[in-house]
C-alpha cells in the first residue's frame, strides 16, 4: 500500500468520529493514535525480552531501567507494561484504564509525545463518546510494522496526515508540509560538494540541523541520502519545533530511527534557541514566509541590543512581517561550524 493510500486508510478513523467531533479536531485523535500504533508495532519484536529482563532484574532488587533499554536493542526507548494495543481489546470494560497504563509504561521520552498530544484529554473525550474501544479496535487493524511500513513510508505518511489535518482545519498546509521532491533537491545540494561524507568506506561523522523541523522531514530524508551512499557515515540530527503536534511526529521518528530525541527541541527558535551556542556541519530549513515575528518581538530586539553580533540579529532587524529573514540570519551569523 502506499504512503498516499495508507494514509487515507488512516484518515478513515474520521467516520467514527463524525457528530461527537469537528472535522478540524478530527487529527486531535488520529495524529497520536497513529503515532501510538507505529510505536506499539515498532516494539513488538523485543516486547518478551524487555517483559523478562523487567521481571529478573526487579527480582534481584535493581532498577530495570538501563536494562531495559539494552534489551530493547538500538531503539533507545521501551515499554514495560504486559499489555499492548491487541491485548486492550480483551477488556472492553476497562480500555480507558489499560490504555492509560500502557501509555505510562513507555520511557519518560516516548511518554513525552503523547504529553504534547494532550492525548489524555482525548481519551477522555473518546471515553464519554463511547467511541475509545471503536477507535482503538480501527488502529489495531493497522498494520505499522517496520517490515510493512519502512522509516521513509511512515514519515511520509505522518507528513500526509498532517496535510489533510492543515487542510481541514483552514490552516495553511505549507507551515507544516515540505513535498519530498523538494526536500530530496535541498539535500541532494547540501551533500554535492562533500566527498567525504559521500565516499563509501569512510567512517566520518556529521551533524545537521534544522530550526524549523516540522516533523522532521528534511531531517530524515538528509540521513537516508547519507545511508544510501555511504552506510559508513554517521549523521546526527538535531531540530526545533514550535507546534506540539508536529513535535511529537518529529521526535517519534527520531526514536525509531534511533537518533538522540535531546537533539530535537520543542520551543520558538527565534525567542528560544534550544541550541544556542553549538555549531552544525550543515543546515537547511524551510521557514514560514510571510509570517510576521511581532509575538516574539520584545525576545528578538532584546537580543538584538544587549548581544549585538555576539548574537544572531547583530546586522540588524528585518520589518515585523518579515520573519523566514530572522531565520536566516539565525543560520548565517554564528551557526555554521565551517565557513
Amino acid at each position: 500500500m502506499s504512503p498516499q493510500a495508507l494514509s487515507s486508510f488512516i484518515w478513515s478513523v474520521a467516520d467514527l468520529l463524525r457528530g461527537d467531533y469537528k472535522q478540524s479536531e478530527y487529527g486531535r485523535v488520529i495524529l497520536p493514535f497513529t503515532v501510538l500504533r507505529r510505536l506499539d508495532c515498532v516494539l513488538e519484536a523485543t516486547k518478551p525480552k524487555v517483559l523478562a529482563e523487567k521481571a529478573s532484574r526487579e527480582k534481584m532488587g535493581i532498577n530495570p531501567e538501563p536494562f531495559l533499554r539494552r534489551a530493547a536493542g538500538n531503539l533507545g526507548f521501551y515499554n514495560d507494561s504486559e499489555l499492548d494495543l491487541p491485548k486492550l481489546l480483551g477488556d472492553q470494560d476497562h480500555i480507558r484504564q489499560n490504555l492509560y497504563a500502557y501509555v505510562k509504561a513507555f520511557s519518560p521520552e516516548a511518554a513525552d509525545i503523547f504529553e504534547r498530544f494532550d492525548f489524555h484529554a482525548q481519551v477522555e473525550r473518546l471515553a464519554k463518546a463511547n467511541l475509545l474501544y471503536l477507535v482503538t479496535e480501527k488502529f489495531v487493524g493497522i498494520d505499522l510494522h517496520p517490515a510493512t511500513v519502512d522509516n521513509a513510508s511512515m514519515g511520509l505518511v505522518f507528513e500526509e496526515l498532517i496535510r489533510k489535518f492543515a487542510e481541514i482545519s483552514n490552516e495553511t498546509a505549507g507551515e507544516h508540509f515540505t513535498p519530498r521532491e523538494v526536500i530530496r533537491l535541498m539535500v541532494n545540494l547540501l551533500f554535492i560538494e562533500d566527498d567525504d561524507v559521500l565516499t563509501p568506506g569512510n567512517a566520518v561523522v556529521r551533524t545537521v540541523y534544522d530550526p524549523t523541523a516540522g516533523t522532521g522531514g528534511m531531517l530524515s530524508v538528509a540521513g537516508e541520502h547519507l545511508l544510501a551512499h555511504n552506510p559508513q557515515a554517521r549523521l546526527t540530527l538535531y531540530g526545533q519545533e514550535l507546534n506540539d503536534e508536529s513535535y511529537a511526529i518529529c521526535k517519534a521518528d527520531m526514536l525509531i530511527r534511533g537518533q538522540d530525541v535531546g537533539n530535537i527541541v520543542a520551543g520558538n527558535t527565534l525567542s528560544d534557541d534550544g541550541h544556542a551556542g553549538r555549531k552544525f556541519d550543515y543546515m537547511l530549513s524551510n521557514p514560514p514566509f510571510g509570517v510576521e515575528w511581532k509575538k516574539v518581538e520584545k525576545a528578538v530586539r532584546q537580543e538584538h541590543e544587549q548581544k549585538g553580533f555576539a548574537g544572531r540579529f547583530g546586522p540588524g532587524l528585518p520589518r515585523v512581517s518579515d520573519g523566514s529573514m530572522l531565520f536566516l540570519m539565525h543560520l548565517l551569523l554564528i551557526r555554521p561550524l565551517c565557513t
